[in-house]
C-alpha cells in the first residue's frame, strides 16, 4: 500500500539564454512547476515560436509553484567568461525562487554552484518540463531586452538578429562601432575595439 501522504519532491529547473550573442546579458530562469496545474506544450524554447512562447510564458508565470528571472550582464561575461557568467546567472535564479527546492535540474553539462543539490542534463529543455519552462522564461525575456535595446539603437537590428553575430550585425558593428551593451571579450567586438584604439 502507499502513502499518499508521502511528500511531494520538488523540482526546480533551470536554462540560460544568450550565451552566443555579442551584445546584452545572459539571461537564466528557474521554474518549479506546480504538479496539480501542468502546463502543456513546454518544451526546448527553440523549438517554439516566437508566439507560442510568449503563450508559454504567461501561462509558466501565472501556474509555477515559482519562478524567478535573473540575469549576468556584458561587464560581468566580459570579466569571467560567458561560461561563468551563465553559472552566475542560473545560481542567482535558483536563489531568487520563493520556494526551496529538493533538486535543481540543469540544462547543459554542468551545474552551478548551488546549496542545494542539482543533477545537469544535456538536452534537458527538451526533456523535463521544468527546465523547458525555464527555457522559455529565460528566452522571452532577453528577446524584451533585444526589442528595448533596438529601440534605443534602431540602426543594429536587435529586433530581427536578437544580438547574434550576423551579417547584418557585423555590417551595422563595422558601421556604427560597439555600443556599452556589446560584449568586448567576444572575438569580432574586440577586435573593432582594438581597432579604434
Amino acid at each position: 500500500m502507499t502513502d499518499s501522504a508521502a511528500p511531494q519532491i520538488l523540482f526546480a529547473g533551470t536554462d540560460e539564454a544568450g550565451r552566443g550573442p555579442l551584445v546584452g546579458s545572459v539571461v537564466a530562469a528557474a521554474v518549479i512547476l506546480d504538479p496539480a496545474r501542468p502546463i502543456e506544450g513546454l518544451n526546448d524554447s527553440k523549438k517554439l515560436s516566437a508566439k507560442r512562447r510568449e503563450a508559454l510564458y504567461s501561462e509558466i508565470v501565472e501556474h509555477a509553484l515559482a519562478w524567478c528571472i535573473a540575469e549576468a550582464s556584458a561587464a560581468e561575461i566580459d570579466e569571467i567568461n560567458i561560461l561563468w557568467a551563465s553559472m552566475l546567472a542560473m545560481k542567482r535564479a535558483v536563489e531568487g525562487l520563493t520556494v526551496r527546492p529538493d533538486l535543481v535540474l540543469v540544462d547543459g553539462n554542468r551545474c552551478p554552484d548551488l546549496d542545494v543539490p542539482a543533477k545537469a542534463i544535456v538536452g534537458g529543455d527538451g526533456l523535463e518540463a521544468c527546465i523547458g519552462a525555464a527555457s522559455i522564461l529565460a528566452k522571452v525575456e532577453r528577446d524584451r531586452q533585444m526589442f528595448e535595446l533596438h529601440q534605443q539603437f534602431p540602426a543594429y537590428g536587435f529586433d530581427k538578429h536578437k544580438g547574434y553575430p550576423t551579417k547584418a550585425h557585423m555590417h551595422a558593428l563595422a558601421e556604427f562601432g560597439v555600443i556599452d551593451q556589446h560584449r568586448r571579450s567576444f572575438g569580432p567586438v574586440r577586435k573593432l575595439t582594438l581597432q579604434e584604439i
